[in-house]
C-alpha cells in the first residue's frame, strides 16, 4: 500500500507542476495532495506541522493566483477582456505549441493586446494594459511554478529520508 500511495503522490507531484501553467489546475494544492498521501504512508511518520503550513501556504498561493493578475491589469489600465485575453493565449499556447516554448511567453500577451482591442481600447493604451495582464499573470504563475516545486522537493527529500522503510524488499 505504501508503493501505491508513494506512486499516486509523486504523480500528484507532477500534475500539480503542470497546474502551476495551466489555468484550469490548481498547482500547489494538488502538490499538497501528493505531499499528503506520502505522510500517509506508514513508512512516514506524520507531521501534522508541515502538513498544517505547506497547506496554508498552498490556499494562500491560490488565492494570490486569482489577485496578482487582476492587480497587474488594474495597475496598467487593463480590463476584465484583458485578463480573458490572457488565458485564451495560455490555451493557444499550450493545445497549440506553434512556437514550442517561447509561445507560453507570446500568446499570452497576444491574448491580452487583443482582448483589450476588442475592448475598444486605442493601441497604445491596449499594449499597457496588455503588459500588466501578462506581468500579473507570469508572476502568478512564477509563484505557483516555485510553491510546486518545494513541494516536490520536499516529498523526495522526504521519500529519500525513509526509502528503507518505503521499500524494504530493496534493502
Amino acid at each position: 500500500m505504501d508503493i501505491a500511495l508513494l506512486l499516486i503522490g509523486f504523480l500528484f507531484m507532477l500534475v500539480g507542476i503542470l497546474g502551476s501553467f495551466l489555468p484550469l489546475l490548481p498547482g500547489p494544492p494538488i502538490s499538497w495532495v501528493g505531499l499528503f498521501l506520502l505522510y500517509l504512508t506508514k513508512a512516514v511518520p506524520d507531521n501534522w506541522w508541515v502538513l498544517g503550513i505547506t497547506l496554508a501556504i498552498a490556499l494562500i498561493i491560490l488565492a494570490l493566483d486569482y489577485i496578482i493578475p487582476a492587480m497587474g491589469t488594474k495597475k496598467f489600465g487593463g480590463t476584465k477582456a484583458g485578463m480573458i485575453g490572457t488565458t485564451i493565449g495560455l490555451l493557444v499556447a499550450l493545445f497549440f505549441p506553434i512556437l514550442g516554448p517561447l509561445g507560453i511567453v507570446i500568446w499570452p500577451f497576444v491574448g491580452a493586446l487583443v482582448g483589450e482591442l476588442l475592448n475598444k481600447a486605442d493601441k497604445k493604451t491596449a499594449t499597457k494594459a496588455a503588459f500588466g495582464s501578462f506581468l500579473g499573470f507570469l508572476t502568478g504563475t512564477f509563484l505557483k511554478f516555485m510553491v510546486a516545486i518545494v513541494y516536490l522537493g520536499l516529498f523526495i527529500t522526504k521519500a529519500w529520508a525513509y526509502k528503507a522503510a518505503l521499500f524494504p524488499y530493496f534493502d
